[in-house]
């Protein structure tokens, strides 16, 4: 499974990658980070949109999430990209434009790993 993870933060790389050691080992999973909405554009442009889910924190400088969110699933219908947000912030309005926007799923910071793992079937 191809996860893009969109994020400003560039301590979420190593974060996922101890986190996912074991699923990244065994080609459950294969990661890509972008540290902005504009560097994940480009990525799926040049990729054909390859990423089958995308995981984006929503509060980035430029583009917010939420901006990516929109251009994503305005821009690549087939096949659509399953996107979960992920965000400090778990105030209801977030979470209601995300829904608007058409998020498959919405995350909280600081991400319960075991949680995610789960939504994604990965769960040991």
């Amino acid at each position: 499974m191809k996860i893009l993870v969109v994020d400003d933060e560039m301590d979420v790389k190593t974060l996922f990658e101890q986190r996912f050691r074991k699923e990244i080992k065994n080609k459950q999973v294969d990661f890509v980070f972008a540290f902005s909405g504009e560097e994940a554009l480009e990525y799926l442009d040049k990729m054909h949109h390859e990423a089958m889910l995308i995981l984006s924190d929503i509060n980035m400088p430029g583009m917010s999430g939420l901006q990516l969110l929109e251009n994503v699933k305005k821009k690549y219908m087939k096949p659509p990209p399953v996107v979960m947000m992920i965000t400090a912030y778990g105030d209801a309005e977030n979470h209601r434009i995300a829904k608007e926007l058409g998020a498959d799923d919405f995350l909280t910071k600081p991400v319960d790993f075991t949680m995610l793992k789960e939504k994604l079937n990965l769960a040991s």
